[in-house]
C-alpha cells in the first residue's frame, strides 16, 4: 500500500466515526453571543478544557451551587443579579435569566459579582447582558453595601478608596478585606467593572458619541477608556458597536443633549401601580408630577435642568427616559432611581422572613409586588420627614410646593431650597410652628456648615439636633433606603396597625416586629399600604377608627 492512501477497510470505518461527530454538531450548546465579535483569544477559549476549579465557585451569600444550578436551568428572574454563571468553555459570564442553551455544569463556575467574573478573566455575554441585572446587597455589611452605593454613584472618580473608607468609620484594609470576602474582587475591579459594564450599556442602547461615553461611564480620557476596553474584553468600542445586530435604529444620528431612554431591570414581583400611587400622593408641586402611569421631575444638575420621566418599560424593568442631562451626572442620576424606585430588592427573600409573621402574610398574598418606595437624595428626605412631623401626607406636600415657590421668587430656581438658600430663605407664614422653623433652619445650618454629612451621619448626630427626635431618624434611614430594618416604632398609623385600630404601646410594636429583623422597613411599607388601601384587613371592623379615610389615616409624607 502507498503511502497516505487509506485502505478499503479503512474507507469502510469512516461513516462510523462521523456519526459521533455529526451528533455533536447537532446537540452542542450554542454560545450566548457571537464569539467573532471579541478577540481570537476569547474565541480560542471554546477548545479549553473544564478547569478542575470549576466547583470551587466563589462565596456567595446564601445560595448553593445546586440552588444557582437550579435558578439558571429555570431562568428564574427572582435570583437575577444574586449570582453570575461563568461558562468556563466560552469565556463569558452570564446572568440567570440567560436565553441561550444552558451550558454543561462541569463547564459552570458561579460568582457573586461581575467583578469577580471580569477579574477571573470572563467576558459580558452579549445577549443577556450582564450589565443591566438588580444589584443585590441585602447580605453585605451595611458600611460595605453604603459605599458601593457611593460608587455606584461615581464618588471613586473623585475620591481615594482610603477617603472613602475613612468616611464610613472603617480602615481601608478591612474594606479591601470586605470585598474580597463578599464580592470576589478588589476595590479597583469593582470600580473597574462598573465603568466599563455602564459603558457597554451605553454603547448598546443609545447612539452617543463614544468620547462621550467614555466620560459619562467615569473616564479621564478617551484613550484610557480604550485601554481599559481592549485588555477587558479584546476588541475595540466601536467594533461591539458595529457588530450589534440589534442596535437601536436612531444609533448613528443621536446628537449630543439628546433624549436619552434606558431599560432598568428588577427582580418580580414588582407592583408598579403601588409605586406611582404612593409618589401620585406625595409630588411636591413645582418640582414633580405623576401624569397617567408617567412620573416626572426635574432634576438640576449646576445650572443645566433636566426632565426625568419614569413608567414601565419592557418585560422586567423600568423605562428611564432623560432630556438634557450633563453625561457626567448620569451614574448619580442611574443610582438615584434605582434607590428611589427600590429596583434591587429581592423580594424572595424578604417575602420568605416576613412571610412567617401570619399577618405579614396575609398583606404579602394580597399585595406581593408592594416595594420600599424612597426619595430622590437624603437631603430632600430629611426636609419631608421634618415637615411631615404630626401633620397629614396633603399637609406636609403643600408645604414642600411653598418652600419650591419661595426659592424660585428668592433665588430665581424652581427646587427646594439648598442647605445655604434655607438659612437665607423667609419663612413666615409658610404653615409650621416656630419650633418646625428652627428645625428647619437648624439642620441647614449644620449642612451648609459642613458640620453634617447626612450620607454619613449617625443616628446620635442626628438626635443631637433640635427637634430631631427617634421617629424622624428611623423614618429618614426607611425613606433613604440607607437601612432596611430602620422602623419609626412610635408611628401613629404603624401603632394602630399592630393593635387592631388602638395605639399599641411602642413596648409593643418593638417586641411585635423583633422577628421581622433584618427587613422591618419592609414590614413597615407593607402595613402603611394595607393602612391606606385595605384598613379592615388591621383594624376590627366593629372599632369606630376603622373608617376608610386615607388622609387620616397615613400622617407620613
Amino acid at each position: 500500500m502507498k503511502p497516505g492512501r487509506a485502505t478499503k477497510e479503512q474507507k469502510n470505518l469512516w461513516p462510523i466515526f462521523a456519526i459521533p461527530v455529526r451528533f455533536w454538531l447537532v446537540t452542542a450548546p450554542e454560545p450566548p453571543y457571537s464569539l467573532a465579535i471579541y478577540s481570537s483569544k476569547a474565541a480560542n477559549t471554546m477548545n479549553a478544557k473544564p478547569s478542575p476549579e470549576s466547583s470551587q465557585d466563589e462565596v456567595i451569600n446564601t445560595l448553593s451551587r445546586e440552588q444557582c444550578h437550579a435558578a439558571r436551568l429555570a431562568r428564574d428572574a427572582r435570583f437575577d443579579g444574586r449570582f453570575f454563571t461563568g461558562v468556563l468553555s466560552t469565556g463569558i459570564y452570564c446572568r440567570p435569566v440567560c436565553p441561550a442553551r444552558p451550558p454543561h455544569e462541569h463547564n459552570v463556575r458561579y460568582f457573586q459579582s461581575a467583578a469577580a467574573a471580569e477579574q477571573y478573566g470572563l467576558r459580558p455575554c452579549l445577549r443577556c447582558r450582564p450589565e443591566l441585572a438588580p444589584a443585590a446587597r441585602g447580605d453585605l455589611p451595611v458600611e460595605l453595601a453604603r459605599l458601593l452605593a457611593r460608587i455606584d454613584r461615581g464618588e471613586l472618580a473623585d475620591s481615594t478608596l482610603a477617603e472613602l473608607a475613612a468616611e464610613s468609620g472603617i480602615s481601608e484594609r478591612t474594606l479591601r478585606r470586605q470585598f474580597e470576602a463578599y464580592l470576589g474582587a478588589s476595590p479597583k475591579q469593582v470600580e473597574q467593572t462598573r465603568r466599563l459594564l455602564l459603558a457597554k450599556r451605553l454603547l448598546t442602547e443609545t447612539g452617543l458619541p463614544i468620547t462621550d461615553i467614555a466620560f459619562a461611564a467615569g473616564f479621564a480620557s478617551i484613550r484610557r477608556f480604550n485601554d481599559a476596553w481592549l485588555n477587558a474584553y479584546g476588541l475595540a468600542p466601536r467594533t461591539l458597536r458595529q457588530q450589534e445586530d440589534h442596535a437601536p435604529e436612531h444609533m448613528s444620528t443621536q446628537p449630543r443633549g439628546a433624549t436619552l431612554t434606558l431599560q432598568l431591570p428588577y427582580r418580580p414581583p414588582y407592583d408598579v401601580a403601588a409605586m406611582l400611587a404612593f409618589y401620585r400622593l406625595r409630588a411636591i408641586p413645582g418640582l414633580e408630577r405623576v401624569d397617567g402611569e408617567v412620573y416626572e421631575r426635574r432634576y438640576r444638575v449646576g445650572d443645566q435642568v433636566a426632565l426625568v420621566r419614569i413608567a414601565q418599560g419592557k418585560g422586567h424593568s423600568l423605562q428611564l427616559t432623560v432630556h438634557d442631562l450633563p453625561l457626567a451626572a448620569l451614574p448619580d442620576l442611574l443610582y438615584r432611581v434605582r434607590r428611589m424606585w427600590d429596583l434591587d430588592a429581592d423580594m424572595q427573600r424578604i417575602g420568605d422572613q416576613l412571610g412567617q409573621d401570619p399577618l405579614l402574610a396575609r398583606l404579602q398574598a394580597r399585595w406581593p409586588g408592594v416595594r420600599l418606595p424612597g426619595g430622590w437624595d437624603e437631603y430632600e428626605v430629611m426636609l419631608r420627614a421634618i415637615i411631615g412631623q404630626q401633620v397629614s401626607v396633603k399637609g406636609a406636600i403643600t408645604i414642600l410646593g411653598r418652600l419650591v415657590a419661595r426659592t424660585e421668587a428668592q433665588f430665581g430656581v424652581a427646587q427646594l431650597p439648598t442647605p445655604a438658600q434655607l438659612c437665607e430663605l423667609a419663612l413666615d407664614g409658610i404653615g409650621m410652628p416656630g419650633s418646625r422653623v428652627r428645625t428647619l433652619r437648624g439642620v441647614a445650618q449644620a449642612l451648609a456648615s459642613g458640620e453634617l454629612t447626612l450620607t454619613t451621619a449617625s443616628d446620635d448626630q442626628l438626635l443631637a439636633l433640635p427637634g430631631i427626635g427617634p421617629w424622624t431618624v428611623a423614618y429618614w434611614r426607611l425613606r433613604c433606603g440607607l437601612d432596611t430594618d430602620a422602623f419609626p416604632a412610635s408611628d401613629l398609623v404603624l401603632q394602630k396597625a399592630l393593635g387592631g385600630g388602638t395605639k399599641l404601646p411602642v413596648k409593643e410594636v418593638l417586641a411585635q416586629s423583633a422577628t421581622w429583623q433584618p427587613w422591618r422597613s419592609y414590614a413597615a411599607s407593607w402595613l402603611w399600604h394595607a393602612m391606606s388601601e385595605a384598613p379592615n384587613l388591621l383594624i376590627h371592623a366593629t372599632s369606630k377608627e376603622n373608617q376608610p379615610d386615607n388622609q387620616q389615616q397615613e400622617i407620613t409624607p
